[in-house]
């Protein structure tokens, strides 16, 4: 079938034409996003359905050069990369792309360091992996028009993931923009992955991001071995922009190639939660920081937030911890009774808490047009907390802390991995990460030997 001239042929030129000439500065950035990501995948490695993504990685794997990460073993690179993705989005700690409504960490970054292994690469080829897949991811996540994409049951991470996955492993076996177009060709068809979990939870989204991952790496190894794919797999008529989007934009396939970079709008998380709804989280913890706040104080609550978090995260928080990390009602309550930025406040014993199944259940949460009008670009919300006393607290948050539009510094991304190894000496782990990442002739498999426990 022919591979001719079509937006993503286009993109696919575009990526494989940075191999060798990624800037400095992206580089960089694939640092931060390299280490925020390490911290949550050795965090959520600990966690029972990780556990079980990873024993079904080695069960199904075989022998390979892949690290499944906390498991000190390795595996073949599809499902090393499935578990570790699994592990990266484990727990809501991973990075986000707002505006493409997607985790591009907890797909890209396993294949990438799956694949590097694999292939024995450089540091420098494992970092222009990671900026050239989030392009990709983020590329089609636009595209694809993301907020009515998710609002029809789509998961984003899922569903775009598989062509971020496919651009890293593209990257790191060579391939000329050809063969890349050729995967996104067959990458179209292992898109997967729905929005059910917020309807009726179960443990399925803790294993979307490995599944994109691994899907990439397939489609990448199947044109590697002479298949061939669509020739407009994410622009065609039946590609995934138009049969997985109802408004799509196919020309932010495209838009400014080679000066917007998806790696520039990442979000990296302070809280282990749903990013929709970090404004509404950040805004009531100022308020019970500045005013001392005490539940025993608040009559009820009044939220206001866009559609989607009112449609998709307006649940009893307290009935599962996919549930709590998703609750819009949950984590303003939490924000006043806990702290959010600390994981355990979603254990299980402790969202059973009868405290915070109260307040949850005094917010009132509705939608505000004029964050419409922002999402997902620049997310906002109004947390409006009414006391006995007749006073109203109001604090409204429009570009959270973490997102580009208040982003977390490098000492503040050192310090959550910190906070999620349990390692010895985690701050210097942070730094030995950081310093391996400076020397782009290092190879690639002494990062997760940094992360073995000594």
């Amino acid at each position: 079938m022919s591979n001719a001239a079509s937006p993503s042929r286009e993109l696919a030129e575009h990526l494989v034409g940075w191999q060798g000439n990624v800037e400095e500065r992206l580089l960089h950035k694939s640092t931060n996003v390299l280490i925020d990501t390490l911290g949550c995948i050795t965090f959520g490695a600990t966690l029972p359905w990780s556990k079980a993504a990873a024993a079904y990685a080695l069960a199904t794997g075989g022998t390979g050069a892949a690290t499944i990460i906390g498991q000190a073993t390795t595996t073949t690179a599809p499902m090393a990369a499935f578990a570790n993705g699994a592990a990266a989005h484990a727990f809501e700690l991973d990075d986000v792309h707002e505006e493409a409504i997607s985790h591009p960490g907890a797909v890209v970054i396993p294949v990438a360091i799956a694949l590097a292994e694999q292939t024995q690469a450089t540091v420098l080829d494992l970092q222009e992996a990671v900026v050239i897949g989030y392009e990709a991811m983020g590329r089609a996540g636009l595209a694809v028009g993301p907020t009515s994409h998710m609002l029809a049951g789509f998961h984003p991470t899922s569903m775009s993931g598989v062509f971020g996955s496919v651009a890293a492993a593209a990257r790191l076996f060579g391939f000329t923009g050809e063969r890349l177009n050729h995967a996104f060709g067959v990458a179209v068809s292992l898109a997967s992955g729905t929005m059910e979990f917020a309807s009726s939870g179960g443990m399925a989204k803790r294993i979307h991001a490995g599944r994109a991952a691994e899907a990439g790496i397939m489609a990448v190894q199947l044109v590697a071995h002479g298949f061939e794919g669509a020739s407009d797999g994410l622009a065609g008529r039946y590609g995934f922009c138009h049969v997985f989007g109802t408004n799509p934009e196919i020309d932010l396939l495209t838009a400014k190639l080679g000066s917007r970079w998806m790696i520039d709008e990442i979000t990296v998380k302070p809280y282990a939660a749903c990013s929709d709804i970090h404004p509404l989280i950040q805004a009531a913890t100022e308020l019970r920081t500045e005013h001392q706040l005490r539940p025993e104080q608040i009559t009820h609550i009044e939220a206001e937030a866009p559609t989607k978090a009112v449609t998709q995260n307006n649940l009893d928080g307290t009935s599962s911890v996919m549930a709590a990390q998703y609750s819009a009602p949950f984590n303003i309550a939490a924000a006043i009774l806990a702290n959010p930025s600390d994981p355990t406040t979603y254990a299980p014993e402790r969202i059973a808490s009868q405290t915070l199944a109260d307040l949850q259940a005094k917010v009132l949460l509705r939608v505000a047009k004029r964050f419409d009008a922002t999402y997902a670009h620049k997310i906002g919300g109004t947390v409006r907390i009414c006391l006995e006393s007749g006073e109203v607290l109001e604090r409204t948050v429009h570009g959270q802390k973490g997102s580009m539009h208040n982003p977390l510094n490098q000492h503040e991304i050192d310090a959550k991995f910190a906070s999620l190894v349990t390692h010895r000496a985690p701050h210097e782990l942070s730094l030995n990460l950081r310093s391996y990442l400076q020397n782009p002739t290092n190879p690639a498999t002494g990062l997760t030997q940094l992360l073995v426990p000594q």
